[in-house]
């Protein structure tokens, strides 16, 4: 069913100016142009997002039953689940650069690293729905961490903040279409030993990747990730139910999903599945299929663009996302992809010079690759940087990290130690139907070699396609300022 919004278009143009969420910016040369379509006496959708901070697809919706998510499920029910949805980085502030801008974090600047910024001459969904009639807001994490202030902004890229998702909505007319942000905490770490005992999680239940010691200690571990994780899933039924007793429910499209994967060793701050490959659940009313899953490819850059074409907004060319709309109403993407691209640049400061350490990976139906630009350097981090006081410190904090360190000299732990600590080669190549933890390195197995070259050269040709800044002796983002605090020695 075409929407009415797609019908009697009055087509306004906003030229040359941009804006900050009402200010005006100096920056006007950079400034975007945005096409705003008026329905008439059809008010647009509301758009509401709720995004979690590190969440795998450690759920019911997709066959893990460690804890219980009516929330999410009640939202699935009549909305469509994405089976193979992706980030474009593991990594809190560039995900969630991506998806503002619809475009990946090397084509960001600055934007590209964790404890950033985010320069406003970018194209920003947020934004541009501000400036075409949409009250825009936010509650808890919006993008970030990293210093908006330092890009331009006078306040948060998502959105003007609140102290809730009610507290917005007290003040919404009725007449004007609503754009917010609701951006949890959970599961991020440090986590409360006490919270996991309040909810009732059985420990029965809780798998540990093969990656990871199995033992007690990790075991509470992911309990207390199960926990907050639980606790998302009520910050989602709180939501939902706000919109119930207001009434508009199915006037409001509602994504949920999350910036990256959990926050545990080879899995955050990396390219694998259990990294990029994250929920997302998608609902519209009538507008959407219904308790559909999809197992198309799709990729958060897509967000911004779907958020446009639903208020009836033309995607600014500079975005590389695409409009989800199709796929959702028909179940038929009008371009599927072929293949899904993630990387990153630097994360914490973590390494001797405040050093990154970049990677581009493409993944198809059956393999990864993943291209490590520079594997002299320590994938997790150096294992002593007295400049921060950090040791392998792309991993968080927490008991499964300290048993890996307390054991990486045991023979017990090698595999554990080269799969989570260890520097890595320059070229992986994983085979997912074989191996879908993906541990085994096939990048110089010779019966894989034309594989690997034209994924290589894949790799290459969309680097070339969206300007990666990144060469053999050129890596900007080691030299952009980090905002974030740094840990000294006592």
């Amino acid at each position: 069913m075409i929407h009415p919004i797609r019908i009697c278009l009055i087509i306004l143009s906003f030229c040359g100016t941009s804006y900050a969420f009402g200010q005006e910016s100096q920056n006007q040369q950079d400034a975007p142009s945005t096409t705003m379509v008026s329905s008439g006496q059809n008010k647009k959708p509301n758009i509401l997002l709720i995004i979690a901070d590190d969440l795998s697809k450690t759920l019911p919706l997709y066959g893990d039953s460690t804890i219980t998510t009516p929330g999410m499920d009640g939202v699935a029910k009549d909305g469509v689940v994405f089976e193979r949805a992706y980030c474009t980085a593991s990594s809190c502030t560039p995900s969630r650069a991506s998806i503002l801008t619809g475009k990946y974090p090397h084509q960001l600047t600055e934007g590209g690293n964790l404890h950033g910024t985010l320069p406003l001459k970018y194209e920003n969904y947020a934004r541009i729905l501000a400036e075409n009639g949409y009250r825009v807001g936010l509650q808890g994490k919006g993008w970030g961490p990293g210093n908006f202030q330092k890009g331009g902004y006078t306040e948060n890229p998502a959105g003007k903040s609140y102290k809730n998702f009610e507290n917005f909505m007290q003040d919404q007319p009725a007449d004007v279409p609503f754009c917010f942000w609701i951006g949890s905490h959970d599961p991020h770490r440090p986590y409360s030993a006490s919270l996991k005992g309040s909810l009732g999680i059985d420990s029965m239940k809780v798998k540990v990747p093969v990656w990871l010691p199995d033992n007690n200690g990790v075991q509470e571990d992911f309990l207390d990730y199960y926990a907050e994780s639980k606790r998302f899933d009520q910050t989602i039924e709180k939501a939902i139910a706000l919109l119930k007793e207001k009434g508009i429910y199915d006037e409001t499209l509602i994504v949920i999903t999350s910036d990256n994967g959990m926050p545990f060793p080879r899995v955050k701050a990396n390219a694998y599945d259990r990294s990029t490959n994250i929920p997302l659940i998608m609902r519209w009313g009538r507008h959407f299929m219904k308790g559909k899953r999809t197992s198309e490819m799709v990729s958060l850059v897509d967000l911004a663009p779907t958020f446009l074409s639903v208020a009836g907004i033309e995607t600014p060319k500079s975005m590389e996302g695409q409009s989800l709309l199709a796929l959702l109403e028909t179940g038929k993407s009008k371009h599927p992809r072929a293949e899904i691209f993630s990387e990153r640049e630097r994360h914490a400061y973590v390494r001797a010079d405040n050093l990154g350490y970049p990677m581009r990976a493409i993944r198809t139906d059956r393999f990864l690759y993943i291209n490590n630009l520079r594997p002299e350097r320590w994938p997790a981090g150096d294992p002593e940087n007295p400049e921060s006081n950090r040791f392998y410190g792309d991993i968080d904090d927490g008991q499964t990290k300290k048993l890996l360190l307390e054991n990486k000299d045991d023979p017990a732990y090698e595999k554990l130690r080269l799969w989570s600590l260890d520097k890595r080669p320059a070229e992986e190549l994983y085979d997912l139907e074989k191996d879908p933890d993906q541990l085994e390195n096939l990048a110089k197995d010779a019966s894989y070699a034309k594989v690997r070259q034209e994924l290589a050269t894949r790799l290459l040709k969309w680097r070339k396609h969206t300007k990666d800044p990144v060469t053999e002796t050129i890596e900007p983002f080691d030299n952009y300022p980090f905002y974030g605090e740094i840990p000294k020695h006592p």
